[in-house]
């Protein structure tokens, strides 16, 4: 979870020509399937895919509302965002929050390849049985967990013929030099 403040500010609202003043409005932001399912429920596009070409403008800030856990009285408060704010915002989405890496495998194919949109993501929870309360968690930390239970649910590679033969010899050669025996 990330915990910033956003500044009040001063703003002159020229219908009522008078000046507007917000108080500083701490935000508790979850970036967590959650939050993207209520993004993608609105917007109907996937996340992953805007978030590669660049979120920006009214569609960040409808994020940062659905990433918020606490109550905001004044809707304004995310069109205050500092530049601060909004860096440790991208920051604290793109950390990776566990020290677990997967490492793709060259010139391995992957089966079908679906557009990662949140119901993938919890279509692939129900299948590997992971707990739907992982829902909360960062982002990227649940996207780690999925991808460990795939590379733990694949069956490892075959050895060619060869290899079976190098790797008995090995294990003969091993067994005759620790019992001293010829064969």
């Amino acid at each position: 979870m990330l915990t910033l403040t956003v500044p009040g500010i001063e703003m002159y609202d020229e219908d009522r020509c008078e000046f507007i003043y917000t108080h500083d409005q701490p935000l508790r932001l979850e970036h967590s399937l959650i939050s993207i399912s209520k993004w993608e429920s609105k917007w109907k596009k996937i996340f992953f895919d805007a978030m590669s070409e660049g979120i920006k403008g009214e569609e960040f800030i409808d994020y940062v509302r659905c990433m918020t856990l606490n109550q905001v009285k004044d809707d304004r408060t995310y069109y205050s965002l500092t530049n601060d704010n909004v860096q440790a915002i991208y920051a604290y989405m793109s950390d990776s929050m566990t020290a677990t890496t997967v490492k793709d495998k060259p010139g391995k194919k992957k089966g079908r390849q679906l557009k990662l949109s949140s119901e993938v993501i919890y279509a692939q929870m129900a299948i590997l049985g992971i707990p739907f309360e992982t829902d909360k968690w960062h982002i990227n930390r649940l996207l780690t967990l999925i991808r460990v239970c795939n590379e733990l649910n694949t069956p490892g590679e075959k050895m060619s013929k060869n290899d079976q033969y190098a790797f008995m010899r090995a294990q003969n050669n091993a067994r005759r030099a620790a019992h001293h025996t010829k064969g």
